[in-house]
């Protein structure tokens, strides 16, 4: 019986939520959610402040303050526009790091936490509109909340040990700052996850004022990048054929907001 009442408890948390607005590009898809977004926030806070912590303790934090202070001069610029599609992003906690590392990667994990690895910017010898379509697309998984709703989707699936566990006082359940730590930064996403944040990001970096078509010479980068083996950005990140089409077609949407964007400028 009590078994019974928790399963229904645990189901009826499940909400479904509409995160952002459509913006230029129309990302109008609704999300399941089963975990609050307060519990995400706070695990991603957790979780980024031990990376930050780790990264200190090993004199990999922020080391090249030339390269520092392109990527916050980047992500400022990025961070109003967030507001057009959802308002309340603006008012996050922002964060901006970059951590010496060759790895070829960057996130931005949920309530604005943003990571860019120095690999990313040597390697690629990318450009200020290259680097803006990369945090773009990051800020666009946050603003969405992606991480948030791969976790629901794994704690819906997981209802019967989640049960036990309540049950039993097992403490066998993962630690939600791991598992957002491992969603944020090594599981990959659906198809459908990365196809709404090239669209946001494109969209977010042209009303910013960065050429939004930087997004394809980017990808094209990155799928040259190591031969054989991808960088593990493109691991978490899939990278169908289609994909360099998807950003030339979305690119055409944005235009005119980066040409309005120049103009003001």
């Amino acid at each position: 019986m009590l078994t019974a009442v928790l399963l229904c408890g645990l189901l009826a948390a499940c909400q479904t939520v509409q995160t952002t607005q459509a913006g230029q590009v129309g990302v109008t898809r609704t999300q399941l959610m089963a975990v609050s977004a307060d519990e995400i926030n706070s695990a991603s806070n957790q979780a980024y402040r031990k990376m930050l912590q780790d990264a200190e303790k090993k004199q990999q934090l922020n080391r090249d303050a030339a390269m520092v202070a392109r990527v916050r001069t980047i992500a400022k610029r990025l961070i109003p526009v967030t507001a057009h599609f959802r308002p309340d992003a603006v008012q996050w906690n922002w964060e901006t790091n970059v951590f010496s590392s060759a790895e070829v990667n960057a996130f931005c994990m949920a309530g604005g936490k943003i990571g860019v690895y120095s690999g990313l910017i040597e390697k690629l010898k990318i450009t200020d509109d290259e680097l803006a379509a990369v945090m773009g697309h990051e800020i666009a998984h946050a603003l969405r909340e992606h991480v948030r709703e791969q976790v629901s989707a794994q704690q819906a699936a997981k209802l019967p040990g989640v049960v036990l566990a309540i049950v039993t006082g097992n403490q066998a359940l993962a630690d939600l700052s791991d598992m957002v730590s491992d969603v944020t930064l090594t599981l990959p996403k659906s198809r459908q996850a990365e196809q709404e944040a090239d669209e946001i990001g494109v969209e977010l970096a042209a009303r910013a004022g960065y050429d939004p078509r930087a997004a394809i010479s980017l990808w094209q980068k990155m799928t040259h990048l190591g031969g054989s083996r991808p960088p593990e950005f493109l691991s978490t990140h899939p990278n169908p054929e289609s994909r360099i089409q998807d950003l030339e077609r979305t690119t055409a949407v944005v235009m005119p907001l980066y040409e309005q964007s120049k103009g003001k400028k």
